[in-house]
């Protein structure tokens, strides 16, 4: 069951989970101590999760969203930088990708990987002066904001007019089959692969931790309308394979 909290000045994307928390004041520390410990994983986790598709899928979604060469783009929640890179592949020489992430651990990973330039910060308060990039990329990771509706404001604060938003997430299908499916497999398959290759308790909980705040994530509608009352337009939110939503959005 989904949990929606939707208020005049707050939009929250699920509510409190006190299997992980006590409140929703411990959340964000939470989930950074979670990610710093599990995120020598996290590569290998997206793997097995898209079956080694990711990175043209990711690509594929950006080019449908408006990104192109030459373009700045800053990755928000950029974990080990698997959307950054797709990024960088459409972008060239001629753009740039900046990646951010509250998890010094993810930071770490991605640096590993990729030199681009990455910063510790939230997806709520951006160290960024107005209209610094062109493109705002999100992967995953809608599930992990405090507020939607602060968050889309900074988007769009950051990005110049006619800029672009896209934020890719997982949403459970309606039908009550392919829910169960998914559900399996998300919240017992894969918990207990990850488990097995990895020996890691913090991986196991954080496959956990995603299942759990996928299937009590706000509806498509209220992550549309956070986006609409931000100040986006030409919202819109398309999907692939029945349970991959693209969010995406422009600046006025």
């Amino acid at each position: 069951m989904r949990q929606t909290s939707e208020g005049s000045d707050r939009i929250v994307p699920h509510g409190t989970l006190t299997k992980y928390y006590g409140s929703d004041s411990e959340r964000s520390r939470y989930l950074r101590d979670l990610f710093d410990q599990g995120s020598v994983h996290y590569d290998a986790i997206n793997e097995l999760l898209s079956f080694g598709t990711g990175l043209r899928y990711r690509k594929d979604a950006l080019k449908r969203s408006g990104l192109s060469e030459g373009m700045r783009v800053l990755d928000v929640a950029t974990g080990t930088g698997g959307v950054a890179r797709a990024a960088a592949k459409v972008t060239g020489e001629r753009g740039g990708v900046v990646g951010l992430d509250p998890s010094i651990g993810m930071l770490i990973e991605s640096r590993r990987r990729s030199p681009s330039p990455a910063t510790q910060a939230f997806g709520e308060a951006l160290p960024f002066r107005d209209a610094a990039f062109n493109f705002i990329s999100m992967g995953y990771a809608l599930r992990h904001l405090p507020d939607l509706l602060a968050a889309f404001s900074e988007y769009l604060r950051v990005l110049q007019p006619g800029g672009r938003v896209l934020i890719l997430e997982i949403t459970p299908p309606r039908r009550r089959l392919a829910y169960w499916m998914l559900r399996i497999y998300m919240n017992n398959i894969i918990p207990f692969l990850v488990h097995m290759g990895t020996h890691s308790g913090a991986a196991r909980t954080m496959m956990e931790y995603y299942w759990d705040t996928t299937a009590n994530c706000v509806p498509p509608d209220t992550i549309l309308s956070a986006m609409t009352r931000a100040g986006f337009v030409d919202v819109k939110r398309t999907m692939t394979l029945g349970i991959f939503s693209e969010y995406s959005g422009a600046r006025p």
